[in-house]
């Protein structure tokens, strides 16, 4: 199964960070080169524990739903979203959060699988562990990028 783990830092407290990362409404605006919404389930706010989405976008030219339920949520430091419905034969996506010295720390573990068996696996390795680390990168910079604008634009306490 393939995983992508990744990590960013980002200078903003780490509640905001949480927020913008389970944000339905942050999603749709940050992910629009796929144009992607949410059409089912939690169609706007902060998606909690247990709800689900259900996601329309355009990947490979193909308009694709996908269906993710909260399996996991711990405020502001961990929640999990997993695959119900969907292109592929599983999601499982973890989020995490850490404050260190005055920096939060925002850590990705994307594990997923294709089906079609074999053919599932070469797609995986020649194409989509790429296309799915870009598109989290691209994600993760909008998520830092707005969170960073926001805490630069907060009155200081001096």
């Amino acid at each position: 199964m393939p995983t992508i783990q990744l990590e960013i830092f980002i200078h903003a407290d780490i509640l905001s960070c949480f927020d913008l990362a389970r944000s339905i409404d942050f999603h749709s605006l940050s992910m629009a080169n796929t144009k992607e919404k949410a059409i089912a389930g939690r169609t706007s706010g902060l998606i909690e524990y247990g709800e689900s989405v259900t996601w329309e976008a355009i990947h490979f030219r193909i308009r694709q739903r996908l269906t993710s339920k909260i399996t996991a949520m711990e405020i502001p430091f961990h929640f999990r979203d997993e695959q119900v419905s969907g292109a592929f034969k599983s999601i499982k996506h973890d989020h995490y959060f850490e404050r260190r010295e005055g920096v939060t720390i925002m850590k990705d573990i994307f594990q997923f699988e294709s089906p079609y068996g074999i053919l599932g696996k070469v797609f995986n390795k020649l194409i989509l562990t790429r296309y799915m680390k870009k598109f989290l990168l691209e994600r993760n910079r909008m998520i830092k990028q707005h969170a960073e604008d926001v805490n630069l634009s907060m009155p200081r306490n001096n």
